[in-house]
């Protein structure tokens, strides 16, 4: 394939610049349509979603290329985190390839353009169809973090098939705070007004992105309140700060780490999440999926929807069709007439 004989020269560059090559090339790539809705076709939060395998954010952090992502099979492509003014983010090296661990660490910061560059891609796409969620999150250095939230969601929604709020990053000093029940509640609270104050009518979905590293109270509060809040999803997980055994010469880098050293902690927030819920809130599942049969244990989970974005670093930008694919096949085996109906099978 393509991507394997392309892999041992995008491994000779830096992280970063290869990130930046890979998007790169995929602005290059002839325009096609996002996927058609098959028998994966499914529906969360009231969005129609062709396929349940999308794109995690952080790969397309400024909006530049959801439409390819979608020409490449992904059901959806999540874009950002994106904050209100531009940032550079943390210092550089802050990406790092863990090869023998099939996992990355990243320390980025949050480095993006922010919302008027974002908006200005936007334009441009606004005809285009396809199903792309937007993750917003706050400035570093902001004093009122709740109003970034605020603010973004007042600008980014008339854009958004969903929002994504992004309160899980471990890269951003303090964030995670706001995971803690009475700041959680609060952030809601202004994120919900602001999106109701934008676009009364038809507003997109809420999502919330959520760290693995909780403890089961915390776990309990969040689904609390999102159901009270009324929801579209919980997106779990976004990276972890916890380490399992790790053979790769970066394995001391601080930072988050992803791929698939977090795939059983990712595996396990979900379940935990679902639990918590009670199945009452659709479930978005991220960390360390890498092919079908990762998928298909995160739906049968729980998960109505699942991102990747790790696994591409070593399987390539076509990983997710082959997921479809897989998915498909899995499916039709096991009997189910809907990804719908396998969501939670386990439990079944």
């Amino acid at each position: 394939m393509l991507f394997d004989l392309l892999r041992p020269a995008l491994f000779l560059l830096d992280s970063e610049a290869a990130h930046r090559l890979a998007v790169g090339g995929l602005k290059m790539l002839p325009q096609r349509n996002p996927p058609k809705a098959g028998i994966l076709a499914t529906e969360v939060a009231g969005i129609a979603f062709p396929n349940p395998v999308g794109v995690a954010a952080g790969f397309d952090k400024d909006a530049e290329v959801p439409d390819a992502l979608l020409g490449l099979g992904f059901g959806f492509a999540e874009v950002g985190s994106i904050t209100p003014l531009p940032q550079a983010g943390n210092p550089r090296p802050r990406l790092f390839r863990l090869a023998r661990d099939r996992a990355v660490i990243n320390r980025m910061g949050f480095n993006n353009g922010g919302a008027q560059a974002a908006l200005e891609q936007f334009a441009a796409r606004k005809s285009r169809a396809g199903v792309v969620g937007i993750n917003i999150g706050a400035n570093k250095d902001s004093q009122d973090r709740i109003a970034d939230y605020a603010t973004m969601t007042r600008l980014m929604a008339p854009h958004a098939s969903y929002l994504a709020v992004n309160i899980s990053s471990p890269n951003t000093p303090g964030l995670r705070a706001l995971q803690d029940e009475g700041a959680l509640a609060e952030l809601l609270d202004a994120v919900l007004a602001a999106r109701a104050g934008a676009m009364p009518e038809a507003p997109p979905p809420i999502f919330l992105k959520v760290a693995p590293d909780l403890e089961p109270a915390d776990i309990d509060a969040i689904a609390r309140i999102a159901l009270d809040k009324q929801l579209g999803a919980l997106i779990v997980s976004n990276t972890t700060i916890s380490r399992p055994p790790l053979r790769s010469s970066h394995a001391g880098e601080a930072g988050g780490l992803s791929g698939a050293p977090l795939r059983p902690l990712a595996l396990e927030r979900l379940r935990d999440f679902r639990k918590a819920t009670g199945g009452a809130i659709p479930l978005v599942g991220v960390g360390g999926i890498a092919s079908a049969d990762d998928a298909w244990e995160r739906i049968k989970a729980g998960a109505s929807l699942v991102q990747i974005y790790s696994a591409m670093v070593y399987e390539g930008p076509w990983l997710g069709a082959r997921i479809v694919r897989g998915l498909e096949r899995l499916m039709r085996r096991e009997g189910f007439a809907s990804i719908a109906e396998a969501v939670g099978a386990e439990n079944c």
